[in-house]
C-alpha cells in the first residue's frame, strides 16, 4: 500500500469489544455509521482495513474489519487512527458556506489589512468549541477560537482566512485593528 497523498483522519480504534474481533471506534464523521461509506480506511503503517459490520454503541460505534476475527487481533489495534484519501470525500454534497476541517489546514491567516498571523496547522476540539492552530516563521504556535466573530471569511480557492486578530486573541484590544471603530 503506497502512502496516502492527502490523508483525512476519520477514526480512532478503541479497545475490543467481545470475542469475535469487534472492536470500538470513535468516528469523526457526521453520521459514525458510514464510516465504511468512504471506501477502505488506511492506517498510517499502510495496512488497509474493510468495515464488514458496524452499529452504533453509546458514544462510539462497534465495528467490524475484515481479517479481525478474534480478540487478540482486535486488542492490537487500540489507538490505531484510520484514514482515508481526502478525494475520497464528497465535494458535491457540500453547500456554498459548508468545508471540510482537513480542508483548513495550509490556509494563510490575514486581517483586513493584509498583516499575516500565520498558516493553519491543525484543527481541534476540546469540548468547549473548536480552535484553529496557527504557526507562523520563527513564532510559537497559536490557538484561535474558530468562530464567526474571529474567523471572519473562509477563501479555500484563494488560500486565506479573513480573521479579527482582536476577536481571536492575536492582538491586545488596546492596539489598533482595522475591524475596530476609531473613537474621538
Amino acid at each position: 500500500m503506497s502512502k496516502l497523498e492527502n490523508p483525512v483522519l476519520m477514526a480512532t480504534i478503541g479497545a475490543a469489544q467481545g470475542l469475535r474481533g469487534e472492536v470500538r471506534v470513535k468516528s469523526f464523521t457526521a453520521d459514525p455509521t458510514a464510516l465504511g461509506d468512504y471506501g477502505n480506511l488506511h492506517s498510517a503503517d499502510g495496512r488497509v482495513f474493510e468495515v464488514l459490520e458496524i452499529r452504533e454503541a453509546k458514544n462510539v460505534v462497534v465495528v467490524r474489519f475484515r481479517g479481525i476475527n478474534d480478540r487478540n487481533a482486535a486488542e492490537a489495534l487500540n489507538g490505531l487512527e484510520l484514514f482515508i484519501e481526502r478525494d475520497n470525500l464528497p465535494d458535491d454534497d457540500l453547500d456554498e458556506d459548508e468545508f471540510f476541517y482537513a480542508d483548513l489546514e495550509g490556509l494563510e491567516a490575514v486581517d483586513g489589512s493584509g498583516k499575516s498571523y500565520g498558516s493553519v496547522t491543525g484543527v481541534f476540539d476540546f469540548g468547549a468549541g473548536d480552535l484553529l492552530e496557527l504557526k507562523g516563521p520563527g513564532r510559537r504556535p497559536v490557538l484561535i477560537p474558530f468562530t464567526e466573530w474571529s474567523v471572519l471569511e473562509i477563501d479555500l480557492k484563494a488560500g486565506k482566512l479573513l480573521v479579527d486578530p482582536v476577536a481571536a486573541g492575536l492582538v491586545d484590544g488596546k492596539d489598533e485593528s482595522p475591524f475596530s471603530k476609531k473613537s474621538k
